[in-house]
């Protein structure tokens, strides 16, 4: 068994169109985080990092 995946929440909640300026994660998931298996946490952490960038080029 993998080591758990720590949450990107940095404490600064605010959505943006759905995606959280402070973490980068979207609503779903952040409110499906606890059940995520560690596989698709690790990817939402990918995906997060890349709209987080993305957010703030803008």
């Amino acid at each position: 068994m993998g080591k758990e995946v720590k949450s990107p929440c940095v404490s600064l909640c605010k959505l943006k169109h759905e995606v959280c300026t402070g973490c980068g994660r979207t609503r779903d998931e952040i409110k499906d985080w606890k059940s995520m298996k560690r596989k698709a946490q690790l990817d939402t952490v990918h995906l997060a990092a890349k709209r987080l960038k993305a957010l703030k080029k803008k």
